[in-house]
């Protein structure tokens, strides 16, 4: 398997996905906002919705769908990667004391549920009755759950050039980036194919990038979003590190504007077909500062880039590298339902092939506007996964597409 993508439409061959958790429960009223989610969501419920979706991809395009759960019991039968992880995760709450007595006495599948769903100082005194636990409170977390989990978009993303790793925003959801690193580096489907753009080696604390701010334009472009959650100086080490690997020619930066519907490049366009960008109303224009990022030579191994801020709107960037753009506005347009439709990620669809997307059924007049263009709308229920706020996209990885 070829670890890089040319497109963001070609028919889908590998997904990785998250199927929600135990981390999911362990929301309150009390914690949410502590643990980065908006909601308190039914997590059965959920997991229904999240198994319609899974069983459609598989069901449309017979692509192989990973679990990210069982790829992570299968990487820590490696005894380094558990202890690793492990540290990391405990590192948090300036824990790590207790790694070696956690590992002692959980199985390798219940180190991987305490690395998702976070694990209480009452659970683990029932595995470990004599643990001195006189600084925490029975019911505090030793290691914090990671309910953002199923959003699997956001710790990587894969490039014509290769993978970036992310540098998340929030400390708590570093853990996501640090599991995926993990396991793309070390399991056997992957390992041999992975082509690290970013961190650089040897960063320790490398500045923040996501990968929901990062999107393929076309086989030689790709556009990053300066965001809350991106940051100019990781977009400036990702372009040098895709212009000298060769494939890509042009990385734009697009500076986003700092609102709660602009977090992440791909909530503002997805794109659906080789001319056809799906976008809310006025987004593409609100939209005015973006810098190209160029090879200029690579001396000796050093390689310089240049950069050039175009004073124009993301629209004319779009119309640039897309021959013959067609755009389509959420809700076609209708300010009222696109509002309600962009809080729940109307722009936010999942490409599985040319024209073919999945998108939450409760986005109704987008879906409708989708279908009168030719595409072909595939729903998913969605009363409790779009409580993250997060759409389709947001909740794949894409490993493998046909190319385009």
């Amino acid at each position: 398997m070829n670890l890089r993508l040319n497109s963001e439409f070609g028919t889908l061959k590998a997904v990785l996905m998250h199927r929600p958790g135990k981390e999911i429960d362990r929301l309150t009223p009390y914690n949410k906002e502590l643990l980065l989610f908006e909601d308190v969501p039914y997590l059965e419920a959920m997991q229904k919705e999240h198994d319609v979706f899974t069983n459609l991809i598989k069901e449309t395009t017979g692509a192989t769908v990973y679990r990210l759960n069982e790829l992570l019991i299968q990487t820590l039968t490696d005894r380094d990667i558990l202890e690793k992880l492990m540290f990391q995760a405990l590192q948090l709450n300036n824990l790590t004391h207790y790694k070696d007595q956690i590992l002692d006495r959980l199985s390798t599948a219940e180190c991987a549920i305490a690395l998702t769903a976070g694990i209480k100082v009452h659970e683990l005194k029932r595995k470990i009755p004599n643990l001195s636990t006189n600084e925490l409170m029975d019911y505090a977390f030793i290691i914090p759950p990671s309910p953002n989990l199923y959003f699997q978009r956001d710790p990587m993303a894969i490039t014509p050039g290769g993978i970036i790793f992310s540098s998340m925003k929030m400390e708590g959801r570093q853990r996501e980036a640090n599991i995926l690193k993990a396991i793309f580096e070390n399991h056997p489907d992957f390992k041999s194919q992975v082509n690290q753009l970013f961190p650089l080696n040897g960063q320790s604390t490398p500045p923040n990038i996501e990968g929901g701010d990062i999107i393929i334009l076309s086989k030689k472009a790709v556009a990053i979003g300066n965001s809350e959650r991106t940051d100019a100086k990781a977009i400036y080490q990702v372009a040098k590190a895709l212009l000298a690997e060769g494939t890509v020619e042009r990385v734009y930066e697009v500076h986003l504007p700092e609102r709660r519907n602009y977090m992440h490049l791909d909530t503002v366009f997805t794109i659906l077909d080789e001319n056809l960008v799906l976008t809310y109303p006025d987004a593409l224009n609100s939209v005015l500062q973006t810098s190209l990022y160029t090879l200029k030579e690579i001396q000796e191994d050093k390689v310089h880039i240049k950069r050039q801020v175009l004073q124009e709107s993301l629209l004319t960037v779009l119309e640039r590298e897309i021959p013959h753009l067609e755009i389509l506005h959420t809700a076609d347009g209708n300010p009222d339902y696109s509002m309600r439709e962009q809080w729940f990620d109307g722009a936010n669809v999942f490409a599985i092939g040319p024209r073919r997307v999945i998108s939450y059924n409760r986005n109704k007049h987008t879906n409708n506007a989708l279908r009168n263009m030719g595409v072909e709308v595939l729903e998913i229920p969605s009363s409790e996964l779009s409580r993250g706020l997060g759409g389709p996209r947001c909740m794949t990885m894409p490993i493998s597409r046909s190319k385009i």
